[in-house]
């Protein structure tokens, strides 16, 4: 059994610090793009049941209908056991004839990305919309769908604490179950980056996390940035933390099958020649496991001791690293769980990189 992540990188607008594989919006560039996303997963897919699919982008919710009806109609040669269906909308799209065909075809989950309810930092982001936009899309799209995730950006320059603070009492009025954050990272290539913006104060990140934790308190903080509500965790995004397997499709998408990790093209024109992959790397065992560590720790609850022997035979106890960091009082070993301490969860990148280049099998 697998996942599904499918890119669609086409945008109306390219916000100030995107990094994904994304172009500006083209009919024709369109349908020659889903031809090749077709032609990619009948190359690759090897027929396993698929328990989430999540299609991102760029911005999904842009296609026109004959578009969103032609991906739909490529995503049926999946065989589905009742999946977890994730689509990403951005909130100038939000209306009943989208809403409508989403739900025709099955998807059940969105991520709507609002990042703000600040006018002015949603300018400064690029993001063109208002508050009153997103009140009116999240209204819209609580008629339709009850599992509806947002994003919260935070860490913004110019950003004080009580703007932070402001978004996160609007965002709880809205009342989604899920609610995913992100601190700004600036990468290069992006408009803020080229602009000379720089990231905040590293102390002022850490007291935005802090207020983040503490104004979600009523939510259940189950990895580091995601907050969801009983029995709406993320089931996509805990396949990739529980390093499991699956699926990346499009331009610029990974994915991980078979044990070996993959990166495809972010170049269109290759990508439309059926030059998808850009690179792959077949893992080593002691990487399967270096990875198991370094992405099953941001989960709050850690890693199971027993679903990790199951899986590699291995005691995670008689592991050196992960004793010497328990004794450091830097892990928990409640008996059933491996966690990183909550206390440290925000310096958890400092924990996990103990982790890269050990000998698992030494």
């Amino acid at each position: 059994m697998a996942s599904v992540y499918i890119h669609i990188p086409f945008c109306k607008h390219i916000c100030s610090y995107c990094d994904f594989a994304k172009m500006y919006y083209d009919s024709e560039f369109v349908s020659n793009y889903l031809d090749s996303l077709e032609k990619e997963i009948k190359k690759y897919y090897k027929n396993e049941e698929i328990n989430t699919i999540y299609i991102g982008g760029g911005t999904p919710s842009l296609l026109k209908c004959d578009e969103l009806n032609k991906l739909f109609d490529i995503i049926k040669i999946f065989k589905l056991n009742n999946p977890e269906f994730t689509f990403e909308c951005n909130i100038e799209d939000i209306n009943d004839e989208l809403l409508n065909i989403l739900k025709d075809n099955k998807v059940n989950r969105l991520s709507i990305g609002i990042e703000s309810t600040n006018d002015k930092i949603l300018k400064f982001l690029n993001r063109p919309y208002t508050k009153d936009d997103i009140d009116r899309g999240i209204s819209l799209a609580k008629k339709y769908f009850d599992n509806i995730s947002v994003d919260l950006m935070y860490a913004i320059p110019g950003e004080s604490i009580k703007d932070l603070e402001n978004d996160i009492d609007n965002i709880l009025k809205y009342d989604v179950p899920h609610i995913s954050t992100y601190s700004l990272i600036i990468e290069p290539h992006t408009k803020i980056y080229n602009d000379g913006i720089k990231n905040i104060d590293e102390e002022i990140d850490r007291s935005m996390y802090d207020l983040i934790c503490s104004k979600l308190s009523k939510y259940n903080h189950y990895e580091v940035s995601n907050f969801g509500k009983i029995g709406y965790k993320s089931k996509h995004n805990l396949v990739y933390w529980n390093n499991m397997e699956y699926y990346g499709f499009g331009l610029g998408a990974g994915g991980y099958i078979d044990k070996v990790r993959y990166l495809n093209t972010r170049n269109i024109t290759l990508y439309n020649k059926g030059n998808y992959r850009l690179e792959e790397d077949k893992l080593s065992i002691n990487e399967v496991i270096e990875n198991e560590f370094i992405l099953g720790l941001r989960k709050l609850e850690g890693i199971n001791k027993i679903e990790f022997k199951n899986k590699y035979n291995i005691d995670i106890n008689s592991i050196d690293i992960v004793n010497k960091l328990i004794s450091e009082n830097k892990l928990i070993d409640d008996g059933e769980y491996i966690k990183i301490k909550e206390d440290l969860i925000y310096v958890s990148n400092s924990i996990l990189v103990n982790f890269i280049g050990v000998d698992y099998n030494g």
